[in-house]
């Protein structure tokens, strides 16, 4: 059963399953949330019940507080803000001290989440080594000057899950169609333990059973 808690004015979701050394961290949004017990599920299934301990912090401005720049808006009017900073601070100092202070034995932390969140996930193992692993799945990678930005930065997590629909590629929209080739460039400029696993469908297709699957990969 998730427990909610305030941390830094945001609200907050724990999950512990046994005796956790390993936490996962997760920006989520409303709908996440609604399924976040089938990923829980999911993951204990997957890994065999292996211990860990989940922490999902809600997003309210998810364009803004997961992007890691500026960028013009790709559907819709609203535009990307810069915000991924604050929030990689609001992990940093905040919810991982929390977390350090309130729950005995977490010795690694994993962060990953589901588009923008998975984006975003992946900027922060560029900025800090603080996060073992990173689950990226189904990520925004088409983000405006990513390619770019992966070229002349190195990661510094241990291990690395990217993912996505072999379909997610298949749109009018120019930017986005360039997913799967973007994809494809991260990982190739990985050097770290890392896998790139392609699923049925498109980028509405069980986002909570791949979000699993990645958690599940990177603590087994």
């Amino acid at each position: 059963m998730l427990s909610e808690i305030i941390v830094a004015d945001k609200r907050c979701f724990l999950f512990q399953n046994g005796q956790a050394k390993k936490c996962i961290l997760q920006p989520v949004d409303e709908h996440d949330l609604e399924m976040l017990e089938t990923e829980i599920q999911e993951i204990i299934r997957m890994t065999d019940n292996e211990p860990f301990l989940l922490a999902a912090f809600l997003v309210g401005d998810w364009n803004k507080e997961l992007s890691p720049w500026e960028a013009a808006p790709v559907f819709g009017k609203e535009s990307f803000g810069s915000g991924a900073a604050e929030t990689l601070s609001f992990l940093c100092d905040n919810l991982i001290p929390y977390i350090n202070d309130s729950c005995e034995g977490i010795s690694g932390y994993y962060l990953g989440g589901y588009s923008l969140a998975g984006l975003f996930s992946l900027w922060a193992s560029y900025q800090t080594n603080i996060f073992r692993g990173i689950a990226a799945v189904s990520p925004s990678v088409w983000f405006e000057k990513w390619d770019n930005y992966i070229l002349s930065h190195t990661i510094k997590a241990e291990k690395t899950y990217l993912s996505l629909g072999d379909k997610e590629s298949k749109t009018r929209n120019k930017l986005m169609a360039a997913v799967g080739e973007r994809i494809q460039m991260q990982y190739e400029r990985l050097e770290n333990d890392s896998v790139l696993e392609w699923n049925p469908g498109n980028h509405f297709s069980q986002p909570d059973i791949r979000t699993a699957k990645g958690f599940a990969w990177l603590i087994s």
